[in-house]
């Protein structure tokens, strides 16, 4: 109960409103990852509390500032286990919540949590990234692409803003050291048609490791040359 409470005290920081259902979702989708994990390599982290505070608050910590609101389209990129896409959508289930993973056992993970939790209209797709962001399906019409992942920011810029609409934004998960990363990037949102709006520092409960989230807009199209093909972004970043 003492985790159930420091998630529901999390959640309610960050403007969430939170009822029981909510938080049962969250640990039933913690025991899907664990679960799984014992087969597949999803995340290093398997405790209750390390998993709500590392993972769960981790993910919806962008809700304190308004960009995650009803009837939204959202795309989560290379979304591995699960995070932040799921956890977006357990806080606010009328969000439209398309799931992209390289992995096809990833995927059939993440279909398992979507069927435990409830949710039979979250989309699934097994591919790369690359490909999708040139699939006139997928490509700018989203309101929100986001991605919490390892890759350094051009990498990401170049892999998530071809799937967002014009006026849209990315929703990017870093650690605490992004100001390098930030000035690294200053010629891939030039390209890209992208401007950083905020920097978000995220306090979580009992971490002294600081996290940051970065909201970019997308100002104009992106032209048809971006994404280039599977592995070009990585070896040669904008």
């Amino acid at each position: 109960m003492e985790n159930r409470e420091l998630l529901r005290k999390g959640l309610i920081d960050f403007k969430i409103d939170v009822d029981d259902n909510m938080l049962d979702r969250f640990e039933k989708y913690r025991e899907v990852l664990v679960e799984y994990n014992k087969y597949m390599n999803l995340t290093g982290i398997t405790e209750q509390r390390d998993v709500y505070i590392k993972h769960f608050l981790d993910s919806v910590a962008i809700f304190k500032n308004g960009y995650i609101m009803d009837d939204i389209s959202i795309i989560d990129v290379g979304t591995g286990a699960g995070f932040p896409g799921i956890p977006y959508k357990i806080c606010n289930p009328n969000i439209k919540l398309t799931l992209l993973d390289s992995l096809k056992k990833r995927i059939n993970f993440l279909k398992e949590v979507g069927s435990s939790i409830g949710f039979e209209d979250i989309e699934y797709i097994h591919g790369r990234a690359e490909d999708f962001g040139q699939n006139l399906n997928y490509r700018e019409k989203h309101d929100i692409a986001t991605a919490r992942a390892v890759a350094s920011l051009p990498v990401l810029l170049e892999l998530c803003v071809p799937y967002i609409k014009v006026g849209g934004f990315f929703i990017c998960l870093k650690g605490p050291n992004v100001e390098n990363e930030i000035e690294e990037s200053k010629n891939a949102m030039k390209i890209l048609g992208v401007k950083l709006v905020e920097k978000i520092d995220v306090q979580l409960p009992d971490e002294e490791l600081k996290h940051n989230i970065l909201v970019f807009k997308k100002l104009e199209k992106t032209t048809k040359k971006y994404p280039r093909k599977a592995g070009k972004p990585s070896k040669n970043p904008l």
